[in-house]
């Protein structure tokens, strides 16, 4: 750009939607990708212990790989969510601010308004509910029961049962993290009108 052309505040916060949106879109496949590798991981970990006679100790592999997975998916998922409502509450209200400073404004256009409008889709509470389901069940659920099945095996070593401890406490803070950020809440249909100042 070269100094003689206009750089208005309108066309910043559009380059800052664009590039925050483009940071949403590698977050979501980042995210998603993360099921598909904490399935793998836990089909090699069963692999693993049927190849080997059934040493239920290494079912314990299993809750650090989840945990580990599951925060890195958690993370991405709120930062997406993060960003979403940045752009509800912060970007499009500024730019609307802009455009009514100007006479063109309409408290009814909101800009960027589907992220305001897939939010308001009477779908969303159930869909919400089911992908806690799904999330606890692929984090949480699965190593427990890994926990579970090495407890039901021959008797062990103080030391591993003390291990298996450690990991379904660190489990159970995933599970309440994840409960905590799965945004149930109910969406507004519409985002409140913007005076300027």
């Amino acid at each position: 750009m070269s100094r003689g052309e206009d750089v208005t505040i309108g066309g910043l916060l559009v380059a800052e939607y664009e590039q925050i949106k483009s940071e949403q879109r590698s977050r979501i496949g980042f995210r998603d990708n993360l099921l598909y590798a904490t399935l793998a991981s836990m089909g090699a970990v069963i692999a693993a212990v049927v190849r080997r006679d059934g040493q239920t100790e290494l079912l314990l592999l299993l809750p650090p790989v989840s945990v580990l997975l599951g925060w890195t998916y958690l993370v991405n998922d709120e930062k997406i969510s993060a960003i979403g409502r940045y752009i509800r509450e912060e970007l499009a209200p500024r730019l609307l601010v802009l455009t009514d400073e100007r006479g063109e404004g309409d408290e009814r256009l909101q800009p960027f308004g589907w992220e305001v409008a897939h939010r308001g889709d009477a779908r969303r509470a159930p869909r919400k509910y089911l992908q806690l389901g799904v999330d606890l069940l692929t984090f949480c659920v699965a190593p427990v029961a890994a926990v579970v099945v090495f407890w039901a095996a021959e008797p062990r070593s103080m030391a591993l049962i003390a291990v298996s401890l450690a990991e379904l406490a660190a489990v159970a803070v995933l599970a309440v993290q994840i409960t905590v950020y799965a945004d149930l809440r109910k969406a507004p249909r519409e985002s409140p009108p913007v005076s300027s100042p």
